[in-house]
């Protein structure tokens, strides 16, 4: 422990404080009270030890305990010189410490944790808060081990003559880490909130010494050895910056005035995490790299600044409030919390790129406060539309399809399609051939998949290869979706051209699917889809979560940098004000669905202007065929009963399509006129036939059309809106016979545990 000033430099003191092992239990330190009439102490034990485990002596009593963060707190009353207290059995004396009030007393305090971040950092951090707030004095937590780091603690005292204002530094160092023991280092990317691909990382080793704060009692034991006599103390981290203060209802200099002068002593900070676009090569992060927030971050930090002597003595100091106040609802002040400095890594990012914005004041701070240029975002050129261009573009995938290419591609052209990109891989039904025939004579251009050797899925090479189709490039509209999905426009006269005066300047449209089952329809019949399955999903089906998925038809003006399976990805953050995304009855889309959102919510959910119609199963026996031909995307995934059971619903009948079929059987007309292409339609049609049957002629197909189509199956795919989540992820065996056999009342619901065997 040291103490020194030289001319005009602040006291700096290091502090090493060593814990006391009482039987086990680790007492980080006991603090006299020194205006208790009679003797007083609270005791801080780290986490690991309970109030059972300590038991009064006839010298002392406890008269108060408390738990913060699994951290016990003891107030003791003592006769003699110090408390004397039986502790898992084992009785023993305990040191007291008296507190050192003078030394912050009537000063402007800062109260940090400092977890790995560097002394250039930590100046800075000084001096920005005394320069702009006042700062006079901080007490930082240093998480680094004893004996450890030196050089930190140097070059910040060597720094300090540079910080006008300053006058008292102390960094306090424990003897026993204070960091979550199952938890790896704070600085990993693995524990920062926001970033992308953390599934992917790895379970890193546990590092208690430098992972997130877990002792959070020690803000408790720090007022009452140091701070409960200054004027005013911020809690915040070393990587935290606090604004300006415009904004709040509290007037005043800065932000410990604000305190001072609020009426309840205490005003909320309200913290939101702030990133570099990019650091120069070779350069450390500095806090003037800082320029960026997520445009569509919800959860906010929080942290407090409090003028002790407007408080009750009884409050309690917290990570996030401080219990027994009630700050008014305009006391409030923002802060920037800079990620750059808390998590580390030059494998994984820490933030994903799509999701940052430039912030007008950081923007500000950078320049004015910090001395800083910063490397800034590359500007985007606002998009330009006519509303008037509305040409459409289908990106789909097909294998094996032959036998619907034809009413799904009269539907779509009916109501205003004009553009269809088909990649097909593996066909032996005639699919691809089909489909060169329509591209030969304009109705279609047909790509062989170029996923092999890619490591991509079939769906996805599909929609990479796809990004670069003049035919994409040029549309107006895009959407990705499937064969056995139909956009059913239910405004106006059924048209896209409707669709799209009735949402106005939007320009993106969440089509979400409408489950059709089978309606009990077993045999494959070379009719329209339309006409054959008219049972569906209640709109109001929040499980399987699948009943709720969309396809997203979006305007093609560079707001998204890529094709994707449900909407477009890679957002071009620079234009996300630009975005004006409906769902399927025109009401706005939150922007916290902008990134990433592949499924409608309760809030959400839309169907009155369109819907996609979803016939996932088609007929029983058409299903043996999508069973035997696998998935486009789920390559791995068998489409099995418990697929069939999610996704076959028959729960209510839905007709809106049919008044399109006159539109679309007028289309098929057409194309079918052209003898080659009844022909193949026509021997599609029979490869479908004739694969139907040599399934059913096996043990195992004929065992699984026979489930298909018994009543225990036609029963269950009318009682979808009784049964939870759980239940769809384990398949129909679970469901009793009883649940199956009984007329079931309307609110009646049943549901499993979580099953190990989801498909």
């Amino acid at each position: 422990m040291g103490r020194f000033q030289l001319m005009g430099k602040a006291v700096f003191q290091l502090c090493e404080l060593g814990h006391v092992d009482m039987s086990g239990a680790t007492l980080l330190s006991c603090v006299r009270d020194p205006e208790a009439q009679t003797p007083q102490a609270q005791m801080f034990f780290r986490s690991g030890t309970e109030a059972d485990d300590v038991a009064e002596t006839g010298d002392t009593q406890i008269i108060a305990s408390k738990s913060i963060s699994n951290g016990l707190i003891l107030r003791v009353a003592y006769d003699g010189t110090h408390p004397t207290l039986s502790v898992r059995g084992v009785v023993s004396d305990v040191v007291t410490q008296a507190p050192d009030f003078e030394r912050f007393e009537g000063l402007n305090v800062a109260l940090a944790v400092r977890n790995g971040e560097t002394a250039e950092a930590t100046l800075a951090w000084l001096k920005f808060h005394a320069k702009h707030h006042k700062l006079q004095a901080a007490v930082i937590v240093d998480r680094a081990r004893p004996g450890q780091d030196t050089a930190y603690i140097q070059d910040v005292e060597k720094g300090l003559s540079d910080i006008g204002g300053l006058k008292q530094l102390t960094v306090l160092r424990f003897d026993v880490p204070l960091g979550h023991d199952d938890q790896p280092p704070e600085s990993h990317p693995i524990n920062a909130p926001d970033a992308p691909g953390k599934d992917r990382m790895g379970i890193p080793e546990a590092s208690p010494w430098d992972s997130p704060l877990a002792e959070l009692q020690i803000i408790e034991m720090i007022r009452f050895r140091w701070l409960n006599t200054a004027r005013a103390v911020v809690l915040l981290d070393v990587s935290d910056v606090v604004s300006q203060t415009k904004g709040s209802d509290v007037k005043g200099a800065n932000l410990f005035d604000m305190a001072v002068k609020s009426t309840a002593g205490v005003v909320t900070l309200v913290g939101q995490h702030s990133y570099p676009w990019r650091v120069r090569n070779g350069e450390p992060v500095r806090h003037g790299d800082h320029i960026c927030v997520q445009f569509d971050a919800t959860k906010m930090r929080r942290r407090w600044v409090v003028a002790p002597a407007k408080t009750n003595p009884d409050v309690v100091w917290r990570l996030i409030r401080i219990v027994g106040t009630r700050p008014q609802e305009g006391e409030w002040l923002k802060f920037y919390r800079c990620m750059g400095f808390r998590h580390i890594s030059d494998e994984w990012a820490i933030v994903p790129k799509t999701s940052l914005i430039e912030a007008p004041e950081l923007l500000k701070m950078s320049k004015r406060r910090f001395n800083h240029k910063p490397l800034r975002m590359p500007e985007i050129a606002e998009p330009k539309v006519d509303p008037s261009d509305n040409d459409v573009a289908i990106i789909t995938c097909m294998k094996n399809e032959g036998p619907f290419i034809l009413e799904w591609l009269a539907y779509h052209r009916a109501i205003g399609v004009k553009d269809v990109l088909v990649y097909t891989n593996d066909c032996n039904d005639g699919t691809d051939t089909f489909l060169d025939l329509l591209q030969s004579k304009g109705f279609v251009q047909h790509r062989e998949n170029p996923f092999k050797g890619t490591n991509l899925k079939p769906q996805h090479a599909a929609l990479q290869a796809g990004e670069n189709e003049p035919v994409i490039q040029k549309a107006d509209w895009v959407i990705s979706m499937d064969v056995d999905e139909f956009i059913n426009v239910k405004t106006g006269n059924g048209t896209l051209p409707a669709l799209f005066e009735a949402v106005g300047d939007a320009n993106l449209i969440s089509c979400t699917w409408r489950l059709f089952g089978n309606s009990d329809v077993h045999e494959y019949h070379d009719k329209p889809l339309m006409a054959q399955f008219t049972r569906c999903a209640r709109e109001m089906t929040r499980k399987p979560h699948q009943a709720w998925g969309f396809k997203t038809l979006y305007r093609n003006i560079g707001l998204f940098k890529k094709l994707g399976v449900h909407r477009p990805k890679g957002l071009n953050p620079q234009l996300w004000s630009h975005i004006n995304w409906v769902n399927g009855s025109g009401s706005p889309l939150p922007k916290d669905m902008y990134r990433n959102a592949w499924r409608s919510t309760a809030d959400t959910i839309g169907y009155d202007l369109v819907q996609l119609n979803h016939y996932a199963v088609r007929s029983a026996e058409s299903f043996l065929v999508k069973r035997d031909r696998g998935r486009v995307n789920h390559v791995d995934r068998d489409q099995g009963m418990a697929y069939w059971f999610r996704m076959n619903n028959n729960t209510e009948e839905d007709l809106s399509i049919q008044r399109m079929i006159p539109a679309m059987q007028d289309e098929m007309d057409r194309l079918m006129s052209d003898p080659e292409i009844a022909e193949a339609h026509a021997f599609s049609v029979d490869r479908h036939r004739a694969k139907i049957d040599a399934l059913k002629e096996t043990s195992n197909y004929a065992k699984f059309y026979e489930d298909l189509t018994g009543p225990r199956q036609e029963r269950l795919a009318r009682l979808h809106p009784h049964f939870g989540a759980n239940v769809f992820l384990a398949g129909p065996e679970v469901v009793p016979d009883w649940v199956v056999e009984r007329d079931l009342p309307e609110d009646f619901f049943f549901t499993v545990d979580k099953q190990d065997t989801a498909h």
